[in-house]
């Protein structure tokens, strides 16, 4: 299962990005889809996950400033980030979970895009 993400770039402080997220492969159910971020010299850490049904859980630090949004036909997921700080400047990874069409569990990690705020 490859997941493959696209959207990041340099934007000023107080601007909006939005990360977008595909997966492909021998997909049979995808269940939680999430994006995690990792600044240099800092651990990987929970931006935003969304489960199959909709629930949405976020990191403190980007709670009311991104949403994050699926869509199951097209097996992706998104990331609308708003009013964008300085230190949400990092390396967005976008991670999947999900069973194979052979019955295999998967844990799948994008390439990473970085996103680079400005002040």
């Amino acid at each position: 299962v490859q997941l493959q993400a696209s959207g990041g770039g340099l934007v000023q402080a107080g601007g909006s990005l939005r990360l977008s997220c595909a997966a492909s492969g021998n997909i049979y159910s995808l269940n939680d889809m999430g994006w995690y971020r990792q600044a240099p010299g800092n651990q990987r850490e929970l931006v935003a996950r969304i489960t199959s049904g909709g629930i949405t859980d976020y990191g403190d630090s980007v709670q009311g400033r991104f949403t994050i949004s699926r869509d199951n036909a097209k097996k992706a997921v998104y990331l609308q980030m708003n009013s964008l700080k300085p230190e949400d400047t990092a390396v967005y990874y976008c991670n999947a979970e999900g069973w194979t069409t052979v019955g295999r569990n998967f844990d799948s990690w994008g390439q990473g895009t970085q996103v680079t705020v400005s002040s």
